[in-house]
């Protein structure tokens, strides 16, 4: 198996290396990741400035590693077309969940839908992080079980994996798409000059089943998505009502 490693973090983040070492268990490895952090890039392209590409200042060892002057959908596009045949991405370990409405903005996520609009499987993997880094080699266990179960079939398949700090066990989610509230919090630097962060507070608690559920009871989720986002009860009501419509 050919296995194309990215994220979003960058080509300097512990969790990216975590990531490249565990799967080379199931096959042949590359790395191909951002030169500079790129986290909530969401599905960003670069198309208007060449995309150029450097070997890895970090080393891999045993991995041929590189970084990318663009975003991680991009460093998907480079790693596909470098390496001729991939057969699975893996986005991560990112540095901080994506949960929820997340998925919307996150570049790790972004990078595995590539894989899957390029008709490779994408699996994005996240891990919340606090006043210390994620330990790693306490998720590594959890890491080889989401893998051996999700890399045991050759379906094309988008998958969203997010795994607590204490994992107990792996569980099937769906995703959380209960409202959050994103707001603007003003500050000031040290030289006393106005700066604005975005932050994003849940509204309402988890629902069970949900992947922000799973993480929150150490469970480690596994999300299916899907490219189609057509609202498909909406788009039969339409249909019914609207004598106008297209057959």
């Amino acid at each position: 198996m050919r296995i194309l490693i990215t994220n979003d973090d960058g080509i300097y983040s512990p969790g990216i290396n975590a990531l490249a070492h565990i799967a080379q268990e199931f096959g042949e490895v590359k790395v191909v990741a951002p030169d500079v952090e790129q986290s909530s890039m969401g599905h960003a392209v670069t198309h208007a400035r060449p995309l150029t590409f450097k070997k890895s200042p970090i080393e891999f060892k045993d991995i041929e590693a590189y970084r990318v002057n663009g975003t991680p959908a991009d460093c998907v596009a480079m790693g596909t077309h470098l390496w001729n045949h991939v057969d699975v991405v893996l986005s991560g370990i990112n540095m901080g969940p994506n949960l929820g409405n997340s998925v919307w903005h996150s570049g790790t996520l972004a990078a595995a839908r590539q894989a899957v609009l390029f008709g490779i499987k994408g699996i994005a993997l996240s891990t919340p992080v606090g006043k210390t880094e994620p330990d790693f080699k306490a998720l590594e266990p959890y890491v080889k079980k989401t893998l051996e179960l999700l890399l045991k079939s050759d379906e094309l398949a988008l998958y969203n994996v997010n795994l607590p700090p204490t994992p107990t066990d792996i569980m099937w989610t769906k995703q959380s798409v209960r409202l959050y509230d994103g707001r603007i919090v003003p500050g000031q630097d040290p030289m006393a000059r106005k700066h604005y962060w975005f932050t994003v507070i849940p509204l309402e608690a988890a629902e069970p089943g949900t992947d922000r559920w799973a993480v929150e009871n150490n469970f480690v989720s596994i999300t299916p998505l899907r490219l189609d986002l057509t609202d498909e009860k909406t788009l039969k009501e339409k249909q019914k009502s609207d004598v106008n419509h297209a057959p």
